[in-house]
């Protein structure tokens, strides 16, 4: 609550006067508060950085590893098969044919309007003799079809109607059982009976109930190697995707047929051109925004006069460090040769070239070669990366921590300053208003010692009159 009385005797415009000598008052604190700004900013822009190091840093290291640059396309000649290369592929073709496709395996029981058993027990018998018992709440078709989903034996259960019993009306499904997988090792056998009955030989087998099919039987997907010939070599997958043909290499084949199917595997020059351009473009990336925040602006202030003003990363010696390590990591010679040679140059300004042309060319000279000095190079620049954005020992991540113990060590002065300013103020209010009180008490002072005297002046002219 202010205490002050603007002009009430004295005429002062006392708030006005107290907000200029608090301006005054102030000048420290906000000398630190533009310290935090600056900080702030400082701050911002070197997260902002190391972000996109620690960035370069993980895919640099990806790119260095013998995946990075070991990089094959896969391609047949039929639209029925599909091949993917992936880490480990060589280069290199092979016929085959399709021989069949993975099934899983499909049966039904003849038509039912309730199950034969109460209480229906069921034995799944696995292709490797495992023996799995099954006994539902009731002999109600969806009761055993609900008891076989829950009972993890891989096998799918479905209720499908079936028309209309012709003697008694009532409707009529059969139930439907199906391996949740393909492949021979999906198969499977139901017994009505307990697993004790199966041993035992006196359970019966499902597909011996009237009207009971096998609709499909499980079988792997197989493809033949050089068919025709004394090497053909057949291989079976339980699925329709085979990754044991070739290292390295999926296949996934949708239609079988007696028609050789070629596969090529070769090395993909434009992946691995593309990844030497992505980690080109990385790098730009780092020196571009180095370079932005790394100017010097200059501006016109309110007298006309020419005002410069630094970047948040000008003169840093953490950054400028960063920057040169990267630097040299990209242009330091391998094996005693530049990386020139494979199309990786350093501009006059500081960027990073790229020339495709000059790369693809080497490798196609020198495959193993330029790979390896891509692989140098993204290892060297991951190592520099790393160093510098580290979570817990980077240059620049230690720097961004340094200063934010700066600024919150400023923020406390500051809000000291707060409570130092406070105090002031309300000294300043208290001291203007007793001063208000005071001339106030003179004024009436004044008025009664001229009344008195008024009065003595007044009575010595009466005192005159009488004489």
């Amino acid at each position: 609550m202010s205490m002050a009385v603007d002009g009430l005797v004295s005429g002062l415009n006392t708030t006005q006067l107290i907000s200029q000598l608090m301006q005054a008052e102030a000048v420290p604190q906000t000398l630190l508060k533009n310290k935090v700004a600056d900080s702030t900013t400082y701050i911002t822009a070197m997260q902002t950085l190391n972000s996109k190091i620690a960035a370069l840093a993980t895919s640099a290291a990806a790119l260095a590893k013998p995946t990075g640059t070991d990089l094959h396309t896969a391609s047949t000649s039929s639209t029925s098969v599909t091949a993917t290369a992936g880490t480990g592929a060589v280069d290199g073709t092979i016929d085959f044919t399709v021989d069949r496709l993975a099934q899983s395996q499909v049966i039904v029981t003849g038509p039912l309007s309730q199950w034969p058993d109460n209480p229906p027990t069921l034995t799944f018998v696995g292709s490797d003799g495992t023996t799995t018992q099954v006994t539902a709440a009731s002999n109600s078709l969806a009761d055993v079809a609900s008891a076989i989903n829950k009972a993890g034996v891989g096998v799918s259960a479905t209720q499908v109607a079936a028309g209309t019993d012709p003697a008694t009306g009532q409707p009529l499904y059969r139930l439907q059982l199906s391996s949740a997988k393909t492949g021979a090792a999906a198969a499977f056998t139901v017994y009505r009976g307990t697993p004790a009955a199966v041993t035992a030989g006196t359970a019966t087998n499902l597909l011996s109930d009237p009207g009971a099919a096998q609709v499909r039987q499980a079988q792997d997907a197989q493809v033949t190697l050089w068919a025709g010939s004394a090497a053909a070599q057949a291989v079976t997958s339980s699925s329709n995707t085979f990754t044991t043909v070739l290292p390295g290499v999926s296949l996934t084949v949708s239609a079988a047929s007696t028609t050789p199917v070629t596969l090529t595997v070769a090395r993909d020059d434009t992946s691995i051109s593309n990844a030497a351009n992505a980690l080109v473009t990385s790098l730009n990336d780092a020196f571009s925004f180095i370079a932005q925040k790394q100017a010097v602006s200059t501006g016109t202030d309110t007298a006309g006069g020419t005002t410069v003003t630094a970047g948040p990363f000008t003169g840093d010696s953490t950054v400028r460090d960063a920057n040169q390590k990267l630097m040299d990591a990209v242009i330091a010679p391998i094996n005693g040769i530049s990386p020139s040679t494979y199309g990786i140059s350093i501009t006059s300004d500081g960027q990073v070239t790229f020339d495709k042309t000059a790369f693809t060319t080497a490798l196609a000279n020198n495959p193993d070669g330029v790979k390896s000095a891509l692989a140098t190079i993204a290892q060297r620049v991951s190592d520099a990366a790393t160093v510098a954005s580290d979570k817990y020992t980077g240059t620049i991540t230690t720097k961004i921590q340094g200063e934010q113990a700066t600024v919150k060590s400023l923020n406390t002065q500051i809000a000291d300053w707060d409570t130092r300013l406070a105090d002031r103020k309300a000294t300043l209010q208290k001291t203007y208003a007793n001063l208000e009180v005071q001339l106030q008490q003179l004024q009436s002072q004044s008025s009664w010692l001229s009344g008195q005297l008024a009065s003595l002046s007044a009575s010595s002219s009466s005192s005159s009159s009488g004489h």
